[in-house]
């Protein structure tokens, strides 16, 4: 059990059909096994029988003695070769007639498909591995050009005018500093010979000079930004001259430096998977000899360890020549930082987030009772006093309430997302060692809710006590104070509260702020869905800007819709994150020529087209006005929960091998499926209610406007499981384990070949 555990933890996610299946290896070894049994009991009732009719006659170790004089062949292992690269392996099982022996001969069936499943997958993927670095050592060669250019800007590409000195000097650096990581089966075979043709290759190189290289360079974009991309835009697309910046260099080192710990990440994973592999192999062969009595492991380990899964050491190899080379070229031959930065972080877990989780989430829920009580037993509802309350404070508070709802939906993806093994910190992008686990987000969740409730309970206190009326100007800078807290801390640069991940958040938010300067990554787009479903947020940011803009402490919600430029900007605030979306699809849609991105984009533009109706009709009332905002927003529900399920879910597939759903699950439950497909149609057609204008009493209407985002709110933390569960399905399919980071150098003459590739 123990194995089974650690090759199942162990397992790269995206590559975990290319497994050995231990499991069906298990299944065949339990039925040989239960067959053995049952031919054992036959025979000592036989002895049995026997021993009864012949009297002070025993048979004690006949079979042993058989069985035991001569250790016979139990299997025959074939070789055989195609096209001269692949090797196949075919097993004879000699005793198939015996008790038990279809099951034995399944079972060695079964082992040479697994096997030369696992060699072809692993050949594959190693030499990916070596034309990968192959490219990385011509980008190693132009960041060392490209460093001597910057450093001696006069240099010439085709003439060196510098001194012999100064030739000399730069030579001995570039030698120093490249190291390349061309792979070569001869050198593999014979590892010093390959030292020694390496060092000659450097020496022959060094006679021509480096910067010769740059001539046939063309620099990518490394520093992306608006400006950039509008320049991209404008400018000509065969302008490739190189910039000298220092910090164009730094980010050109950056990126490659990126490059170069992916590279090494897909190395160490391939290591250990050709390492459980062969000890999954040899599990199961030592299982087989326990249950049957038979010698057959020796034979067959044998095979194993001397095809190409067992037998290749380019993956080690190619892992020493990465480490050297990256530590010689970004750490300044400092070998513990730099085995520091390419090996990953193990991310531990910590008691003390246990601790306060629970003792916040405890506060939580105590200040949340009393909230309750405090409204319900002064009856603030049925006050004069309360409904200006809900009016003109509740809707300031609303937006904590909408944010913590949203981090506790995120919280509870991220704890199904790990218990079904979706892989979300690769999908999203996030830095190794630095995403937050669910028990974090919950942290985070808790200490913000109890901050919130907080000073909800005293402004409360203070507004609806008469006594406290010289406490008039403290009670207006509670809401005010909370948000400028939240915001300090969100935007903090010190490396405090989880910086990384609050860095990593304001980067994707600028990107959405930025559509579609930006091309569009999962985690972009990903935020930008969140946006929309917190519309009713962007408005409240908006009611803090006109609530503290008056001056004058009553009645300041009716105040702002009476001036017209705050309810043209009630219009615009409420479009803004689906223009988010429609910005992100208008610009894949450029980048990748998909017509699925501009369909996308159109239900994003119908649902801006049902928004406005929709603010219109709030603001002006009206039965025409209702008509079309009923008819906008209905085509938009319409066409929204088709995307949601049939695209962004993957569900609805008729012919599928799970009907009405798609082939592959993670989760076990069909059933989850089904509710979450209805649930996701009632939550989009709540959406709607507002157009109604139902009456909910005593429900305010401020209370139903919340109400009916919270359930936004929360259909969006549904849509979020499955959204990335599809993701997920679709990234193992493509066996894409790593982050693909773009090479910062390309070569003119590789412009169709290896740019490609």
């Amino acid at each position: 059990m123990t194995f089974k555990r650690d090759f199942k933890q162990q397992m790269v996610l995206e590559w975990e059909k290319e497994y050995m299946d231990y499991e069906g290896l298990k299944r065949i070894l339990k039925e040989i096994k239960c067959s053995k049994q049952a031919t054992h009991n036959r025979s000592l009732q036989h002895r049995l029988r026997l021993e009864r009719a012949f009297s002070g006659i025993h048979l004690h170790g006949s079979n042993h003695e058989r069985e035991g004089d001569v250790e016979e062949q139990v299997i025959e292992v074939k070789t055989l070769e195609l096209d001269g690269s692949k090797q196949l392996y075919k097993t004879e099982f000699q005793k198939p007639h015996e008790e038990g022996g279809e099951a034995e001969a399944r079972l060695f069936q079964k082992l040479d498909e697994e096997l030369n499943k696992v060699n072809a997958f692993y050949k594959d993927q190693v030499e990916a591995a070596k034309h990968e670095a192959n490219l990385l050592s011509k980008q190693v060669e132009a960041l060392v050009a490209l460093r001597v250019k910057v450093k001696s800007p006069d240099s010439g590409l085709k003439q060196n005018i510098s001194s012999p000195e100064e030739t000399k000097d730069q030579n001995h650096q570039q030698k120093d500093s490249m190291v390349g990581l061309e792979v070569d089966h001869v050198q593999q075979a014979n590892r010093n010979t390959h030292h020694e043709e390496q060092g000659e290759a450097h020496n022959n190189y060094n006679t021509r000079d480096p910067l010769e290289i740059l001539e046939h360079v063309k620099v990518d974009n490394v520093l992306q930004s608006p400006i950039s991309t509008i320049k991209k835009a404008l400018a000509d697309s065969s302008d490739n001259e190189l910039s000298l910046s220092k910090m164009y260099l730094r980010k050109t080192e950056e990126q490659l430096r990126l490059v170069f710990i992916e590279f090494y990440q897909k190395l160490l994973h391939l290591k250990d998977y050709s390492f459980m592999n062969l000890s999954a192999f040899s599990k199961i062969m030592k299982k087989y000899e326990k249950h049957t009595s038979r010698t057959a492991s020796a034979a067959y380990m044998t095979v194993v360890d001397n095809s190409y899964l067992g037998n290749s050491d380019e993956v080690n190899f190619l892992l020493e020549k990465v480490e050297s080379t990256f530590i010689r070229n970004f750490t300044h031959s400092n070998h513990k930082k730099g085995r520091k930065l390419l090996r990953q972080k193990t991310k531990t877990e910590r008691h003390s987030i246990t601790f306060f989780t629970g003792f916040l989430s405890g506060c939580f829920v105590a200040l949340l009772v009393a909230t309750i009580l405090r409204i319900t037993s002064q009856q603030v509802m049925k006050k004069q006093k309360g409904t200006f309350y809900m009016e003109n404070i509740f809707p300031l508070y609303s937006l904590f309430g909408y944010i913590t709802l949203h981090m506790l939906m995120y919280a509870a993806n991220t704890y199904f997302w790990k218990r079904y093994r979706i892989n979300y910190p690769f999908l999203f992008g996030f830095k190794p060692g630095t995403e937050l686990d669910y028990r974090e987000v919950f942290l985070l969740t808790a200490g913000h809710g109890v901050v919130a409730l907080l000073c909800f309970l005293i402004n409360l206190q203070l507004e609806m006590n008469p006594s406290n009326r010289h406490y008039k100007t403290a009670t207006e800078l509670v809401p005010l104070t909370l948000v400028v807290l939240v915001l300090l801390i969100t935007f903090c640069p010190l490396n405090i509260i989880y910086h990384s991940s609050r860095f990593f958040f304001v980067r994707c938010l600028f990107h959405c702020l930025c559509a579609p300067l930006f091309k569009v990554s999962l985690p972009d787009f990903f935020l930008a869905s969140q946006l929309t479903s917190q519309f009713q947020a962007f408005r409240s940011f908006e009611l803090y800007i006109c609530y503290y803009g008056l001056g004058e402490h009553s009645m300041r919600q009716k105040k702002c819709h009476n001036r017209g430029s705050y309810n043209v900007m009630y219009f615009i605030v409420g479009i803004i994150p689906y223009w988010f979306r429609l910005a992100q699809c208008m610009r894949q849609f450029y980048d990748e020529r998909d017509i699925n991105r501009a369909f996308n984009g159109l239900n994003y533009l119908s649902t801006i087209v049902a928004m406005v109706f929709r603010t219109t009709f709030e603001l002006k009332k009206g039965k025409g006005w209702k008509v079309l905002a009923l008819v906008t927003s209905a085509l938009a529900v319409v066409q929204n929960t088709y995307w949601d399920i049939v695209k962004d879910w993957g569900l609805l597939r008729r012919h599928s091998k799970n009907p009405y759903l798609r082939d592959k699950l993670v989760v076990p439950r069909k059933s989850v499926y089904f509710i979450a497909m209805v649930l996701n149609v009632v939550l989009r057609i709540s959406w709607m209610q507002l157009v109604f204008e139902m009456d909910w009493s005593p429900l305010h209407k401020v209370a139903i406007i919340t109400v009916t985002s919270c359930l936004e709110i929360i259909r969006r933390g549904i849509w979020n499981f499955f959204r990335l569960e599809n993701e997920n399905l679709n990234n193992v399919g493509n066996y894409r384990a790593f982050k693909s980071v773009p090479h910062p150098f390309s070569y003119y003459d590789e412009k169709n070949d290896d740019k490609d590739d």
